[in-house]
């Protein structure tokens, strides 16, 4: 039988920052991040020969309206012994989200004009600024390691995207964006901020694709 888990605990605040990195990958856009406001209940059931699931009840915020919240309530399964298996995760959102429909047009339709592909680096900059012409930049790149902290996460990490160090456009011919991330992400267990390469591909009617990601080498 499931356990509670006070909501103060680590076990619980951790499986709820890969939760939520899930569910902002599966329903992000350059228009829309997903932050966690609460967890309000976690349940933890230890399931023999399989590994440890987690029973979650969250309220979501939109990262750039944080009035616009959402309930949601998620499962967590962590594989035991297979640190190769992402953990299984499964939500159910509970009311909509706002449409980014036509915010993520205007990106779209921005980028596409360019002349020159766009290039950036260290987003947000050192005092916590973020032009807001490259806002839709950093929701994607939040949206994208959802993917990664999703992929990569354990019982004993809590990831979260620091900073986007450099990002650069690649010119595809077709009708997707392309974008070559590094990012900094910070393991708020280990204290560890990690460098992270990944490539981003987006389109407003197929999402977000992340196809490929690798951890870099940390530099002195």
């Amino acid at each position: 039988a499931a356990m509670e888990v006070p909501l103060s605990h680590g076990l619980a605040s951790r499986a709820a920052a890969l939760a939520t990195g899930y569910l902002c990958y599966r329903r992000g856009s350059p228009g829309r991040g997903l932050a966690l406001r609460s967890l309000r209940r976690a349940r933890r059931e230890d399931i023999d020969d399989v590994g440890h699931k987690y029973y979650l009840e969250l309220e979501l915020e939109d990262v750039l309206d944080k009035d616009n919240t959402v309930n949601c309530t998620a499962e967590v399964l962590y594989h035991l012994g297979n640190k190769n298996t992402a953990p299984n995760v499964q939500f159910t959102l509970e009311g909509e989200l706002k449409n980014t429909d036509e915010a993520d047009n205007i990106f779209y339709n921005r980028i596409k004009s360019l002349e020159k592909e766009l290039v950036a680096e260290n987003i947000p900059d050192s005092h916590g600024n973020v032009p807001p012409e490259m806002e839709p930049i950093r929701l994607l790149a939040w949206v994208a390691s959802g993917y990664v902290i999703w992929q990569n996460s354990t019982e004993n990490t809590k990831f979260q995207l620091a900073q986007i160090k450099y990002v650069k456009q690649v010119k595809r011919s077709d009708e997707y964006l392309e974008f070559d991330y590094m990012i900094l992400l910070h393991d708020m267990v280990s204290q560890e901020i990690i460098p992270w390469q990944m490539t981003v591909l987006w389109h407003p009617q197929h999402g977000v694709q992340v196809t490929q990601d690798s951890r870099q080498p940390k530099h002195a």
